[in-house]
């Protein structure tokens, strides 16, 4: 039936278009903090000269934050729109209020740190000596790591309640999510390599999501061949 042959297409479609945002997010995101993790020293107290070797570098990282934003607003919808009658008010409030002060974090975060390092390239001298540098880059540190963490965690816990009661992924997946927001929500912000748990767990579900779409695509057409004859 067309109907039915369109009704499949839109639910195939969704999945796939949320595994696709999932995947530039956390390619985008990962590949944008290695690059400042590998360009600026993680020890506040060294020279600003040290922050601004690299500045090339830093500003790519910091022009790929937009994006990954925006793909991961992306996987917010269309996870939402995957979940569609069986989404629970609560646990959806959540889940989006989360996601849209995690990427709203990111922004402001990346904002001051373009802006410091901007200062530092037009006026090192006067950086150097002043408290801005020191300032600018507590709060990126505060903002990103301790704070962008907290909320990361609590998106990661509440998406993950969503997986369970709504089975639309393996249970051991929802299972990992609780896991690894744990690991962020305990964290004391001593080792910045744990905001990478972040974009590593929505990867994870985006490899799954596709595999899923990939398995569906399969079946289905053989189902409808089936049917036919």
């Amino acid at each position: 039936m067309p109907d039915d042959a369109a009704l499949i297409r839109r639910r195939l479609r969704t999945p796939r278009a949320a595994a696709i945002a999932g995947i530039l997010f956390g390619v985008l995101l990962i590949s944008s903090q290695l690059l400042i993790w590998l360009s600026i020293p993680s020890n506040p107290s060294t020279p600003a000269s040290e922050s601004i070797r690299d500045s090339k570098a830093v500003s790519i990282a910091l022009n790929l934050l937009p994006f990954a934003g925006i793909a991961f607003l992306w996987f917010i919808a269309v996870v939402r729109d995957r979940i569609g009658e069986f989404e629970d008010r609560f646990f959806s409030t959540v889940f989006l209020g989360s996601g849209l002060l995690y990427v709203a974090m990111m922004f402001i975060s990346a904002a001051i740190a373009g802006a410091v390092i901007g200062l530092l390239a037009s006026a090192p001298d006067t950086m150097a000596t002043s408290t801005a540098y020191l300032l600018g880059r507590a709060e990126v540190y505060r903002i990103s790591t301790v704070f962008g963490s907290k909320v990361a965690g609590v998106f990661m816990m509440s998406t993950s309640t969503i997986f369970v009661r709504t089975q639309v992924t393996p249970r051991w997946l929802a299972v990992t999510g609780y896991l690894f927001a744990a690991i962020l929500l305990l964290s004391v912000g001593r080792f910045y390599w744990v905001a990478a748990i972040f974009p590593v767990w929505v990867l994870l579900i985006s490899a799954c999501i596709l595999v899923q779409n990939r398995e569906s695509w399969a079946v289905k057409p053989r189902a409808r061949t089936a049917v036919q004859g």
